[in-house]
């Protein structure tokens, strides 16, 4: 492949013909990865109207998908769907939490087991350094096909915002699809602050204060968050850096910039929640595995009011949800009338990443099974069984919403344009679930301070972007 040409002009280009002009860009990559489909050791079948992508028929398929919130039931009903239509590929479907530890070290020898996985969970395999050794397809030419419900639309131009440029790690391709709208923020329930404290949902960071003061008051805790997994408070704060200061803050530290967590609105956000652990308003102990499912048990049994999480919530916590719960999401309040974006400002990024290995020996197959996927059927079945927002537009329009799914929806209305993406979390994986979650760790029990935070965290993205290793994405 030659260097990429794509830089933050064309992004915007595209992100506007999207419809979502916010979308933060994407440059150009510091090194060119080798290889890439070309080199994809299957053999292919004839294209045509009814197999645009030329599946071979009669190639096995193996599907492997992330076993967590969402389950994989979603999955396996696009396994149906390719096993109806490819009747001799009896294609076959596993779930697994080991995501990386099972299927990367085989696609990094050459020799994939895996035809389409859900790259996702803690275990992710490492998608920038999967890109820059040419290891994973490039899927531009699934994005061109025909989309499943109307041959005339292309599968790209059924797909929400920033799906493209989120995959694309600064090159002219795109190497990962995702199949859901995920909305990040501060879930609660709405029995119990509405009904039970009296209280509405907090616009301010004083009427924060004042709702954990009250909950306070009757024995609840206003928070809590997974100690195991501390870095899901960075599911509140991300839009609240860019709330507090601009869109600029996040984007300089999507490109790795040298003072990018030095800024005024880190430390603004990072005083804030300082102050809930200070005044006790923070439920902890949640240190182990499991961490995330335990505080999300203490939450719907009524212990805290807020749990910084993602729209899979709703799905993971089910069973443990009591009737009249009414779940639901708020987006970021403000810090004060010096914030730079209004109350509303949401973090709502394309969630549950997908991947095709290049050498797969059925990537076209692997393909095919994610246009599958966008089909309008297996949205909104997707949908039916996991309560999420999937990334084919307008699937769930008209239908009944769960809380949780219509409290999103509602939010990423009343959020407009007005929407986040920290695009760093998805190209430096290693920063988020490794630096970030010890940091966000030790400063919860306050063994850190906020210039600890900053300092920390500035320096794991210095290093990340001193590391020839690792590839970068350029601001063009």
């Amino acid at each position: 492949m030659g260097s990429s040409s794509l830089n933050r002009r064309d992004v915007m280009k595209r992100a506007a013909a999207a419809g979502l002009l916010t979308v933060p860009a994407v440059g150009a990559l510091s090194s060119c990865a080798s290889g890439g489909s070309e080199e994809n050791k299957a053999e292919k079948g004839k294209k045509s109207k009814d197999n645009p992508l030329g599946v071979k028929t009669d190639a096995g398929l193996a599907v492997y998908i992330f076993n967590g919130g969402y389950g994989d039931q979603y999955a396996q009903f696009v396994t149906d769907m390719y096993a109806e239509k490819y009747p001799k590929a009896k294609p076959t479907q596993k779930a697994t939490e080991r995501i990386a530890t099972q299927l990367q070290p085989k696609i990094i020898r050459g020799n994939p087991t895996a035809d389409v996985i859900n790259n996702s969970g803690a275990d992710k395999m490492n998608l920038g350094k999967l890109v820059k050794n040419g290891q994973v397809a490039d899927l531009t030419e699934l994005l061109d096909a025909p989309s499943w419900d109307d041959p005339n639309v292309k599968v790209r131009d059924t797909l929400v915002a920033g799906m493209e440029e989120m995959g694309a790690f600064g090159t002219k391709g795109c190497y990962q699809l995702n199949i859901a709208t995920t909305v990040y923020g501060n879930w609660y329930s709405k029995r119990l602050l509405e009904d039970e404290l009296e209280m509405e949902y907090p616009k301010t960071w004083d009427e924060m204060l004042a709702v954990c003061r009250k909950a306070k008051s009757r024995g609840i805790h206003g928070w809590s968050y997974p100690g195991g997994h501390a870095r899901y408070l960075l599911f509140s704060m991300y839009a609240m850096f860019a709330q507090v200061g601009g869109r600029e803050v996040v984007e300089a530290m999507d490109y790795l910039e040298p003072r990018a967590w030095k800024h005024d609105a880190v430390k603004s956000v990072l005083e804030a929640f300082e102050e809930l652990v200070a005044k006790k308003y923070v439920l902890s102990g949640f240190d182990g595995q499991d961490a995330h499912t335990e505080m999300q048990t203490a939450w719907t049994k009524g212990k805290c009011v807020f749990i910084p999480d993602g729209s899979w919530v709703e799905n993971e916590a089910k069973d443990t949800t009591p009737k009249g719960f009414r779940m639901a999401v708020g987006a970021t309040p403000s810090l004060d009338k010096s914030d730079k974006m209004p109350f509303g400002t949401l973090y709502a990024p394309p969630g549950e990443p997908f991947v095709v290995p290049a050498k797969a020996v059925n990537a076209q197959g692997g393909m095919e099974w994610l246009r599958m996927m966008y089909s309008k059927k297996a949205a909104q079945n997707f949908f039916k069984e996991v309560s999420s927002i999937p990334a084919l537009k307008g699937a769930i329009d008209g239908m009944d919403l769960p809380p949780g799914v219509d409290s999103a929806q509602q939010a990423l209305t009343a959020a407009g344009d007005n929407v986040v993406i920290p695009f760093f979390k998805e190209w430096y994986e290693e920063l988020f679930a490794s630096d970030f979650n010890g940091a966000m760790a030790k400063f919860m029990v306050g063994d850190l301070s906020v210039q600890g935070v900053m300092d920390t965290m500035q320096k794991a993205s210095d290093r990340v972007a001193k590391d020839p290793d690792i590839t970068k994405v350029k601001k063009g």
